[in-house]
């Protein structure tokens, strides 16, 4: 038995483990104190129904397989946010609107990316259904970097993008040529905008600090509501916040419409969260719009590396049980001797206690 478990999955330890669980209660409680009330999706549903929620993207990279009870296809889900899709269209159809709901749980992905080979991983998130509105693009940002301050990552910026900006300038375009356009937009690539429509060179050019991405894109009159909703977004976020725009990037954002924002911080490598605006569909097609965002707790557990701590108190053996329930009531975690020759080294503790009270090791 060598302990090897298959590409993409991982298993976490303490005090590792710990911290994952600490980090997603302090986002869901910092939801809950802005009225998100905790729902909790299956882990597997039908594979139709999942894939029909959202409008502009189908569910990509879930493991599917069929059911041996109903012999339909069932799916993993690989990302949560169509499901609370599904719970707003038919168990929460009747709430009144906005409804504010959070979720937090483990994803699956059939194909692990370069930039995250994980294949198994949590998400932690937030949706408001209803309202895709300034006030509620504002509100579920302002949400995200609460939660994430409340669980002490710091150095956060925030970089947004406008993921329909091709529909609404290019829409005139044959379809053949938008989407040549659309990929090299996506790619970046500035010699073949030129060649296909020099007039959508500035999309490019535009990437950068918030302030002048905003200014350059001005000159497009079709953008005018979109970015004044993006100014007005960043405006009410806390002072000492990165803000950056790269009005074509796509990548992450399939279904999103208007807005879309990428959240990053904490030393981590890449992004530790997404967002944006985008639509829900009800049976019969009726739409819904809706904004949300997902948090990427292994990208910023990843980042803590070694730094997570461990602060344990050693209770020598026959120590009083009534006086280890108010040092727990204090807020130590206590590690009970249970024979008279255990130490606190044994035990992984940081201090020990003495006559004196606890002592740092």
């Amino acid at each position: 038995m060598t302990g090897l478990l298959p590409e993409g999955f991982d298993d976490r330890l303490p005090p590792f483990a710990d911290a994952a669980a600490r980090l997603e209660r302090g986002v869901l409680d910092a939801a809950r104190l802005n009225g998100y009330e905790q729902v909790e999706p299956p882990l597997v549903e039908y594979a139709d129904e999942l894939t029909r929620r959202l409008k502009a993207g189908a569910v990509r990279d879930a493991v599917r397989f069929v059911d041996p009870l109903s012999q339909r296809t069932l799916a993993i889900r690989p990302d949560i946010t169509a499901q609370i899709g599904r719970i707003a269209a038919t168990r929460m159809a009747h709430h009144p609107r906005p409804i504010r709901l959070s979720y937090a749980g483990p994803v699956l992905k059939l194909r692990a990316s370069e930039l995250r080979p994980a294949r198994a991983m949590r998400q932690i998130g937030v949706e408001l259904i209803g309202l895709d509105s300034v006030a509620a693009a504002t509100e579920v940002v302002r949400v995200a970097v609460d939660a994430l301050a409340a669980v002490g990552v710091k150095g956060l910026s925030i970089d947004f993008t406008l993921p329909d900006i091709l529909a609404t300038l290019a829409g005139d375009l044959a379809p053949e040529t938008r989407t040549a356009l659309s990929e090299a937009l996506d790619a970046k690539d500035a010699g073949r905008v030129a060649a296909i429509d020099r007039a959508y060179l500035p999309l490019i050019e535009a990437a950068g600090p918030f302030a002048a991405a905003v200014e350059k894109l001005r000159a497009h009159d079709k953008l005018a509501s979109r970015l004044d909703g993006l100014v007005a977004i960043a405006e009410a976020l806390p002072e000492g916040i990165g803000l950056t725009l790269d009005p074509t990037e796509r990548h992450g954002f399939e279904y999103q419409s208007w807005v879309g924002f990428s959240i990053f911080g904490g030393g981590a490598r890449g992004e530790i969260g997404r967002g944006g605006s985008y639509t829900i569909v009800h049976d019969g097609g009726r739409e819904e719009p809706a904004v949300g965002f997902t948090i990427f707790a292994d990208s910023i557990l990843e980042s803590q590396g070694r730094s997570v701590e461990r602060r344990r108190l050693f209770l020598p053996f026959g120590t009083d049980a009534a006086a280890a329930a108010k040092l727990r009531t204090d807020g130590w975690v206590t590690v009970a001797a249970l024979t008279g020759d255990d130490t606190p080294e044994a035990q992984l503790c940081t201090h020990v206690l003495t006559r004196h009270g606890p002592e740092p090791l």
